[in-house]
């Protein structure tokens, strides 16, 4: 292989492992919002096994760090024994990511089925400031600025709503931006629009799986052009030593 080249497929590589990293921060962000998200609103899913798409997606987002760390360095000098590690490291990336893109839609399609019933939740508010359930409740609604898990009529059937005599949910509903809101569900417009939470799972999950055929479409161009030098590469010349 002529010098000229190989510097070339050496600078191919180097901007494809500088996208690996900027692929990577996106990855880990995606995984670090869902972990946030699900941290405010654990309280809405009867398991935690929403959390492994970000965990893998978080995994995922150092080995990519790692492997274009790695891949520069690889453009700057050869070496057999790194740039087989590169590629195992790429491989790794590969089944993570995919893990992760596979749960990210299981989950996605079975969301509303995760989240707890209200009898789990809400139908222990008590609207107490001593009761823990009461404050989780409320604290989780103004942090996700939801009403229920899909909208205020998720109240409708809860012993709250039946002891206010059917006239109001929790003041945690009210929209901040209507000062004057009572909870009163004759005035749905100053409580807070229906489904917040599950459109933001929704989305960032679409995000990991869609960030995946990005990952791999990254990774194929790295994988040839690595391969490209491997194949090329000169081999080392080995002499007999001379007994005497």
């Amino acid at each position: 292989m002529s010098d000229q080249r190989r510097n070339a497929l050496k600078t191919i590589l180097q901007l494809a492992c500088q996208l690996l990293w900027v692929v990577g921060l996106v990855v880990g962000l995606s995984g670090v919002y869902l972990l946030m998200k699900y941290r405010h609103s654990s309280l809405f899913f009867s398991h935690t096994y929403i959390t492994m798409p970000a965990i893998l997606a978080l995994t995922s987002a150092a080995f990519l760090l790692a492997s274009g760390f790695l891949g520069s360095w690889l453009s700057l000098r050869d070496s057999t024994f790194l740039q087989g590690l590169f590629v195992y490291l790429l491989v790794v990336v590969f089944c993570l990511e995919s893990s992760a893109s596979a749960l990210a839609y299981y989950h996605s399609i079975k969301l509303d089925t995760e989240t707890t019933s209200l009898s789990g939740v809400f139908q222990n508010y008590t609207g107490s400031s001593q009761d823990p359930n009461s404050r989780a409740v409320d604290a989780a609604q103004e942090q996700l600025q939801c009403c229920g898990v899909h909208d205020y009529r998720d109240w409708l059937e809860t012993s709250w709503f039946n002891q206010t005599g059917g006239l109001s949910v929790p003041h945690s509903c009210c929209n901040s931006t209507f000062p004057s809101c009572n909870g009163t569900v004759d005035q749905p417009w100053q409580l807070y629009p229906q489904v917040k939470l599950e459109m933001t799972l929704q989305f960032v999950l679409s995000f990991i799986i869609w960030g995946s055929p990005l990952v791999f479409l990254v990774e194929f161009v790295v994988l040839l052009t690595v391969a490209q030098l491997m194949r090329d590469q000169p081999f080392t010349r080995y002499h007999i030593l001379d007994k005497n």
